[in-house]
């Protein structure tokens, strides 16, 4: 899953199946009490099927090996699923309410956790991970992403990040440099479209969900806070809406036209950009080998994504996977130990080799950022600190009703202002935690 993280009626759990980005199984009842642990036998893996897959099965088939020849007695059977939401979705779904079918670790995408811990299908392993010798090397924030409820469901396996990709070549014919500031950024736009008509100033989109929230989070904004031991919706705050509005003033003439990018998604805004249509663009790591396919290969550059104030970088989602221990499992000490080998230094430095994923260790994330120039402001902006979704069931709700990506397009076509857009939000996402 690239960039890529609850229970309540079946036909909101159907509709959130729906969504790429979280799907939350409902069970009958929790696949079991208490994981088992079978020291020999199969050790039964689940992980994504990923395009490009051969060379993840190429890194992952080095440690099955290596964990083998340490562990005698004992065989680990990868197996490869599908990663589309419903497929996803199901499967887990059999797995959660059949034990007998049930892997002993799973890979998943970090949106999905509250789901899963909702449905009883995993099991905690804070404790067994505050033993981990690599546990101190994990980005705090990124940490953040597999826990609920103050307890840890899952190891942070790797993270993706956003960050700005410029026409390098368009900003030199314009006199400019790179922006540091939201003001800068506007700034270049404008400039920049006024020099060539046919090219947007920057690529955002309507339904760019992860595109806009850095702007509501740099303005001190959130989705929603925490109100005792519940969430409470505060997308309608005041720094919110400054957040808000930054965003969709993006929307111009000049930066990107209303009636060409409400509409438009994160893949579109990628499109954009890799096809030399958009000065700027608000893209992850892993669009690197599309933008390189296209016309501006070799004419562009990545900054982190500035924030208001000068120098400042704004915070971006920390999307990616982890790794959990079922809850139904036979092997939970062997699902551990081939969890922490497959996200220790080692592993993690392959996986970024075959895939471009962003390793959860600070010591291997500097590493590959050393020895790959590309990957410093990804690397900088999680040192800057990420942001995450409401840790809670009622997100898959709230991303299936798409009630963020309404609220941009409601603004950015003049439909309603950021008030009355953000304040409409704002209630569907309080019922929606209130259902939960």
């Amino acid at each position: 899953m690239r960039l890529i993280r609850r229970t309540a009626a079946a036909a909101v759990l159907a509709a959130s199946c729906l969504a790429a980005t979280a799907c939350a199984p409902g069970t009958a009842a929790p696949a079991g009490d208490k994981a088992a642990d079978d020291r020999t036998g199969t050790l039964q893996v689940w992980l994504y099927n990923e395009a490009g897959n051969a060379a993840k099965e190429a890194v992952v088939g080095k440690a099955v090996s290596e964990f083998q020849a340490s562990h005698q007695g004992v065989t680990v059977k990868v197996s490869y699923i599908d990663t589309d939401a419903s497929a996803r979705a199901a499967k887990m779904k059999g797995a959660f309410n059949d034990p007998s079918s049930a892997p002993d670790l799973v890979e998943f995408g970090n949106t999905d956790l509250p789901g899963y811990v909702a449905a009883g299908g995993l099991a905690e392993i804070g404790a067994d991970l505050d033993k981990w010798q690599d546990k101190g090397d994990l980005d705090p924030a990124i940490v953040k992403t597999a826990v609920v409820d103050g307890k840890t469901y899952g190891l942070p396996w790797w993270v993706a990040v956003r960050a700005l990709y410029y026409r390098s070549d368009l900003f030199t014919e314009a006199g400019l440099t790179p922006p540091t500031s939201y003001a800068e950024l506007v700034t270049a736009t404008q400039k920049i479209h006024a020099a060539n008509p046919d090219t947007f100033g920057i690529a955002v989109g309507g339904k760019y969900t992860f595109g806009a929230l850095p702007f509501v989070w740099d303005a001190g904004g959130d989705i929603a806070a925490k109100d005792g031991s519940a969430y409470k919706a505060a997308i309608n705050s005041p720094a919110s809406q400054a957040g808000i509005k930054r965003y969709t003033d993006l929307f111009g003439a000049d930066g990107c036209p209303a009636q060409q990018c409400a509409d438009l998604t994160g893949g579109k805004t990628v499109d954009l950009f890799a096809a030399g249509k958009s000065a700027m663009a608000i893209l992850p790591n892993s669009s690197r080998s599309k933008v390189d396919g296209g016309p501006v290969k070799g004419k562009y550059g990545v900054v982190p994504l500035p924030g208001e104030k000068a120098g400042s970088i704004a915070p971006a989602f920390a999307g990616g996977n982890n790794l959990g221990v079922m809850k139904a499992a036979k092997h939970r000490t062997l699902a551990l130990e081939f969890a922490e080998l497959l996200a220790g230094p080692a592993y993690q430095e392959q996986m970024y080799d075959a895939m471009g994923n962003l390793p959860t260790l600070k010591s291997v994330s500097g590493k590959v950022a050393a020895k790959d120039a590309f990957l410093k402001p990804f690397t900088d902006t999680i040192a800057a600190g990420t942001r995450f979704v409401p840790l809670d069931q009622a997100w898959a709700q709230i991303d299936a009703q798409a009630v963020i990506p309404t609220m941009l397009q409601q603004v950015v076509t003049g439909k309603a202002d950021v008030a009355k857009a953000s304040g409409d939000a704002a209630n569907q996402i309080t019922s929606a935690f209130a259902a939960h």
